[in-house]
């Protein structure tokens, strides 16, 4: 736009109408402005002669009525967001068809493009700064919380792209998220050569995350090496696209997934109430839908990279701007402890308790929880008594609260800002963002009540649910409402997540049981330290080969998991060339959020050692969460008085180690 315009006859102008002080605003908002501008938004230079503000008040009142509005523009439109979603997300019989077609209408897609329309953004762009991420690091410090939000307030307009685009973008992930909801195993027809059936009658698993917590459970089970080894097959068959697709959530066909063969289930064996599905021999595999289900997401994606100059790509989109930590730093960390020697000092310790060599399964050993020592049954009878509905989960959420140490005047208060739905999915927390409406925590509830890994996750998410309520309800500034990114957010939930048997009533941690967090905690960030470098080299590999296939994309992944696998675990767990670590849901369902994890794992370590130092959890987490969005590291400071870093981490490893 700049070329169609003086700008230095405008600039010019502006300083002699607005005086010499007014130069450094005049200078950088007008280069933003211009920045964004198109012809057909009309005459720039009378634009922005009419909007430039020098009126300390005026300019006050401005920033004040902005954000309030976008307070309720943004909270309306989660809401609604929300209701489209209401009978994907929750556990409310079979879908109508509309529904999918619902689920994929993002009404928030024309907000931003409506806003530069009616030039509402070109003001806040003209009037404050946007900042660079570089700033925002190394001034941020020393900013004024009004400043932070500013910052905020503007970094909204930092793209203009499309509202087709974006919708198109909201139907891909849309379409993803309902597959990865659906898919589902019946694990009762399951089956060996001999035709056993290892798992009990109803047992129905989503991908990944019951399958993999199914596997952890198995530990305590004298059958259990068997129904693991029978897990790995399972999720190797579903990596490679040769898993059956007629066996993918019905329970009236059976599988032998060594085989890969696939008949008629003998009808006494069939559940009761079991959903309509055809019985059908065919063997014949899904047809790479879960890969076509990401190359969807990817190519809508990469129809926003010509309108956001400042991150080209999906990839620095979601460091630069979402996480503002570099890829670079991210995977420093991440490396830095999938090659810590500690690892396989760690691994021997394990070696010892299972009397056996290591396999690909122990990946996701839990033995270094106090819940791993436990039967599976045995929790989810306990869990399934306490919580027979997702209604007895949110009446329990007071004890709950005070139990974690909140006093019972802001558990209560907590209480009462969040919602408890019955999940479709496996579970997930849904943020509120305006003061007013509340943030609702899905968590799945089984027939006959939620088992332990739905109460296990119920407790991950009523962790999310905590810090949203105070990250929006309780701090200076709505426009800073939140957490610096997802792995912040996780973080905390971790925290609660860590306590989950403590508030069954099944003990408080001694120093035996702390050196076995650490363990813990260490074995986990190494498990999904791996998994995230291969969500992030896929997508680095989809824009190396644009024009892919459902078919070349899944060789890749393939290729892609076997080769971080044979680099950083082959070594401890065997099984050199599996594709395990492809498959994470979150990879199809939340393009490139896997990294948050380990991520999330590093910083809920710091924030556990500052609260084994200052305590109690309670005032701690309320004075954390509602310090806002501002980036990373100064969040960490303010909350641990450190920077994100692997280092506590490794440190009380090695401690733990020499114990």
């Amino acid at each position: 736009m700049s070329e169609l315009v003086d700008v230095a006859a405008l600039k010019s102008a502006l300083v002699s109408k607005h005086g010499e002080a007014q130069r450094a605003r005049i200078e950088r908002g007008v280069d933003q402005v211009l920045a964004q501008w198109r012809p057909e938004d009309g005459d720039v230079a009378a634009f922005i002669h009419e909007q430039f503000i020098t009126d300390p008040k005026v300019l006050d009142a401005t920033f004040a009525r902005l954000e309030r509005l976008f307070e309720q523009l943004d909270g309306h439109m989660n809401e609604l967001g929300r209701e489209l979603n209401w009978y994907t997300d929750l556990d409310l019989g079979p879908l109508l068809t509309v529904e999918p077609l619902l689920a994929a209408y993002d009404p928030s897609s024309n907000v931003t493009s409506d806003l530069f329309r009616a030039k509402v953004g070109f003001v806040v762009l003209l009037n404050f700064p946007l900042t660079t991420l570089a700033e925002r690091m190394e001034q941020g410090p020393t900013w004024t919380r009004r400043q932070w939000a500013e910052a905020r307030l503007t970094s909204r307009f930092n793209r203009r792209v499309p509202a087709e685009v974006e919708q198109e973008s909201s139907r891909a992930i849309a379409a993803a998220n309902l597959y990865i909801a659906e898919y589902n195993i019946w694990m009762h027809h399951l089956v060996d050569a001999a035709g056993n059936r290892p798992f009990p009658k109803g047992l129905r698993l989503i991908s990944h995350w019951n399958l993999r917590d199914e596997l952890k459970g198995d530990y305590a089970d004298p059958n259990g090496l068997v129904k693991q080894r029978l897990i790995l097959q399972v999720m190797e068959r579903i990596v490679t696209q040769t898993i059956p697709a007629a066996v993918i959530d019905n329970p009236r066909v059976d599988w032998d997934p060594f085989t890969n063969t696939v008949k008629a289930a003998p009808p006494e064996t069939v559940e009761e109430d079991a959903p309509k599905r055809e019985v059908t021999a065919d063997a014949a595999s899904e047809p790479d839908t879960r890969y076509a289900r990401l190359l969807a997401t990817f190519h809508a994606a990469r129809k926003a990279d010509p309108y956001v100059p400042v991150a080209p790509t999906r990839i620095a989109r979601a460091f630069e701007l979402a996480r503002e930590l570099p890829e670079e730093r991210v995977k420093a960390l991440l490396t830095q402890v999938l090659e810590s020697p500690l690892v396989p000092r760690v691994a021997k310790l394990m070696e010892a308790r299972l009397g056996r060599k290591l396999e690909p399964q122990d990946l996701w050993y839990p033995g270094f929880k106090p819940g791993g020592k436990r039967p599976e049954s045995e929790l989810d009878a306990l869990t399934r008594k306490r919580y027979p509905t997702a209604e007895a989960f949110a009446k329990d959420m007071p004890r709950i609260l005070l139990g974690l140490g909140f006093t019972r005047a802001k558990a209560e208060w907590l209480a009462a800002r969040i919602q408890v739905d019955a999940s479709r999915g496996a579970g997930h927390a849904q943020q509120a963002m305006r003061r007013g409406d509340f943030p609702r925590l899905r968590t799945r509830v089984e027939k006959g009540g939620m088992n332990y890994k739905g109460y296990n996750i119920a407790v991950h998410e009523l962790g999310h649910n905590v810090e949203q309520v105070f990250s929006l309800y309780s701090v200076d500034h709505t426009l800073l409402a939140g957490v610096p990114n997802n792995a912040f957010t996780e973080a905390l939930a971790f925290v609660f997540q860590a306590r989950d048997l403590e508030l069954l009533g099944l003990g408080k941690p001694d120093a035996v049981a702390e050196r076995e967090r650490v363990l813990n905690d260490f074995w986990q960030t190494w498990e999904i330290a791996g998994v995230a470098l291969v969500d992030m080299a896929v997508w680095h590999w989809m824009y190396e080969h644009p024009d892919a296939k459902p078919a070349e994309l899944r060789d890749a992944v393939v290729a892609i998991s076997r080769d971080v696998w044979n680099r950083y675990y082959a070594p401890v767990l065997g099984r050199e060339g599996t594709p395990l670590l492809g498959i994470y849901s979150h990879m199809i369902s939340y393009p490139l959020y896997l990294p948050d994890y380990p991520l999330g794992h590093l910083i809920a370590f710091q924030i556990e050692e500052h609260l084994h130092r200052k305590g109690p959890l309670g005032a701690e987490f309320e004075r954390m969460a509602t310090h806002g969005a501002v980036t990373p590291d100064q969040w960490m400071m303010h909350a641990t008085g450190a920077p994100v870093s692997a280092e506590p981490l490794l440190r009380a490893t090695e401690a733990a180690l020499k114990q």
